[in-house]
């Protein structure tokens, strides 16, 4: 087989048959340098023409535009990513305030545990008996009601009217009694004295603490809505939040009834008069 010289390649022709619809055919003979510079010529005005086009006219865009969208995705989702953050974050110190609270609440109802010159003490006890009416008769009332809170032992009644649906079980956890109520239900102090804690958790939702006479304390959880605040007194029966479904520890309206004794948990049941 004869090889292929360069010479004779310059020295080639390329034929050209249109294809017209006509009945004659006419053939066309081309040089093949002629044909490449036709072919390069061509080649480089679309060259030029698209690259004219792609920085003088708004298509320039277009390489870029889907980069671009994509890049707006992400930015859209780093956007909300953050805002997620900052949300995650303010809820985590909401929640840490809310600890530090309960903790304070649970240290103030023992009594034989703290200072009551504490600081923290006084920003939450009652400021009610400096309240009495400069007369006689209101000198008088807060004596009597004074001597008889001193001297008289702490008794509990139920803080609402329904049934025990789940009892104490402290080896399962469970540390009070629930009530099953409809929601709504008024909620009752089951003894006097003033509130420590009056604010929402996580999982027990709606969550109010009673500080009593002596060593106790009274926690009622799940309430739909608080009528009392910190620092406020209440008397046995007054009415001081409506029962609910609130937190994430709970399937249905319900109370959750818990008296503490010097720390510790104890039986509801064994401290109801009325129970």
């Amino acid at each position: 087989m004869k090889k292929l010289k360069l010479k004779d390649l310059k020295n080639s022709s390329v034929y050209v048959t249109p294809h017209f619809p006509i009945l004659s055919t006419k053939r066309y003979k081309i040089g093949f340098l002629s044909f490449v510079l036709i072919i390069g010529g061509y080649s480089l005005l679309v060259a030029l023409f698209t690259i004219g086009i792609l920085v003088f006219t708004p298509a320039k865009e277009i390489p870029f535009l889907f980069e671009n969208i994509e890049l707006q995705k992400q930015q859209a989702n780093v956007e909300i990513l953050e805002q997620k953050v900052r949300l995650l974050t303010a809820e985590i110190n909401r929640i840490s305030d809310i600890n530090k609270s309960l903790k304070y609440a649970i240290i103030l109802g023992i009594e034989d545990s703290i200072d009551t010159t504490n600081a923290v003490y006084d920003s939450l006890k009652t400021k009610k008996e400096s309240g009495f009416e400069n007369n006689i008769f209101g000198i008088t009332a807060f004596l009597i009601n004074k001597y008889f809170a001193q001297n008289s032992s702490t008794f509990f009644i139920s803080p609402v009217n329904g049934f025990i649906v789940k009892e104490y079980n402290e080896k399962q956890g469970h540390l009070g009694i629930d009530y099953g109520v409809k929601d709504g239900t008024v909620i009752s102090a089951a003894s006097g004295g003033y509130v420590i804690f009056a604010g929402r958790t996580f999982e027990d939702g709606n969550v109010i603490i009673i500080k009593h006479k002596g060593e106790y304390i009274s926690i009622y959880k799940h309430c739909s809505v608080l009528l009392k605040k910190n620092r406020d007194t209440v008397v046995q029966g007054e009415a001081i939040a409506l029962s609910g479904n609130s937190g994430y520890n709970t399937t249905g309206a319900h109370l959750h009834f818990e008296i503490w004794k010097n720390g510790k948990a104890v039986n509801p049941k064994n401290f109801l008069i009325n129970n």
